[in-house]
């Protein structure tokens, strides 16, 4: 079974309200579900993508522009009342959803976390040790981002001592992503990320950039 980590980009994409919700996440999480892999999800990650889905997604703001913008086109006369009345009713439908979908949201944070196919960690004294490690490891991360990278790097190390020979890890974030925005390698989190036999993705499908299949044999000399 395909081992793979994801952190709070994924959780932000399959907790978004409906309409912004990523299909490839959800994918990944159907693919957890029907066995094909397991999900491995770092707990603060959750409580973290509370914060970005409430301020990212409220939908005021955008409908009250396409507010804006009736009230100057009807002046102008490009629109007419059957076309305001249908918009209108459309940005009310989705200002109710959205709106219903927050006020759940943490229902759906605890029903992600509970789902088939994920399993979710907590952080241990020994990851926080590593945390406080990689302060001096020249890798210029975020607190926060230096705290997901220690829990990803003990968890992998802890699957390996149970059997698992390799683990891959979905990150959307330039920051953990292991090259640069030229696609050339990062050098202190290649070889992290090397030496934990973790092999990062920059997509939610698991294809981009291709695993070599001698993978991880490459780096084990």
């Amino acid at each position: 079974m395909r081992h793979v980590f994801v952190e709070t980009n994924w959780v932000v994409a399959c907790a978004a309200p409906a309409h912004h919700k990523i299909p490839a996440a959800l994918a990944l999480l159907d693919r957890a579900a029907s066995g094909e892999l397991k999900l491995h999800l770092p707990t603060i990650c959750i409580t973290e993508a509370r914060r970005p889905i409430f301020e990212r997604y409220q939908s005021r703001s955008e409908a009250d522009r396409i507010r804006q913008f009736l009230l100057w086109a009807r002046g102008k006369k490009l629109v007419d009342d059957k076309d305001e009345e249908g918009t209108r009713r459309v940005l009310d439908q989705m200002e109710g959803r959205t709106r219903a979908e927050l006020e759940n949201l943490d229902q759906t944070l605890k029903s992600l976390a509970q789902a088939s196919g994920v399993e979710t960690f907590l952080l241990s004294q020994y990851m926080l040790e590593r945390c406080a490690e990689l302060s001096h490891a020249k890798i210029e991360l975020q607190p926060f981002d230096q705290a997901i990278l220690a829990a990803i790097l003990v968890r992998a190390e802890e699957l390996s001592s149970n059997g698992v020979k390799e683990t891959e890890f979905c990150e959307l974030d330039a920051h953990l992503q292991p090259w640069d925005k030229d696609r050339r390698p990062k050098k202190p989190l290649v070889e992290l990320y090397d030496s934990a036999h973790i092999w990062a993705y920059g997509d939610f499908l698991l294809q981009t950039p291709e695993k070599p299949r001698s993978w991880p044999r490459d780096h084990e000399s």
